[in-house]
């Protein structure tokens, strides 16, 4: 997807776990491991992007983990939304800045069907709590994906 604005954008990150092990991607662009995710679309909400890019991405069906506290009942001009287990903001280029925020999925399968995103990456790993130690990682991920492995049932 295109930038929605020239110097920051708000993205997903997913986290999906199926049998003890957490789905991460050699992203092709920036030549480092990455969880699942993308640039959140104008009309759509975190959870909705969330739920496109791993389909579109990995090809997997997700359920994303927690709870939403309902205040009140969701109508059309109201919704209260799932709260993502981690957010951050990082720089992606001297002039362009992410606000990602981290959700942690399941998946019952775990048959990656590699999409037709732009940035697609065939370099993809189910890794283990054990296996991410030995991974070079950001520190940031390697936390995101060991909480992943602890919460996800």
């Amino acid at each position: 997807m295109a930038h929605i604005h020239e110097k920051i954008d708000w993205t997903v990150e997913v986290f999906i776990v199926n049998r003890g092990r957490v789905l991460l991607r050699f992203h092709d662009k920036y030549h480092i491991w990455l969880s699942v995710g993308g640039h959140i679309e104008l009309d759509e909400d975190a959870v909705e992007a969330a739920i496109r890019e791993v389909k579109e991405e990995v090809g997997l069906d997700i359920s994303i983990v927690g709870t939403v506290d309902r205040s009140e009942p969701d109508t059309a001009d109201f919704k209260e939304m799932l709260v993502p287990r981690f957010m951050n903001r990082h720089r992606i280029s001297p002039t362009h800045e992410h606000i990602a925020l981290t959700y942690f999925a399941k998946a019952d399968s775990d048959k990656v069907k590699v999409g037709g995103a732009d940035d697609v990456s065939n370099d993809w790993k189910w890794v283990t709590a054990e296996e991410l130690k030995t991974m070079d990682l950001k520190q940031h991920l390697r936390h995101y994906a060991e909480e992943a492995l602890k919460v996800v049932r």
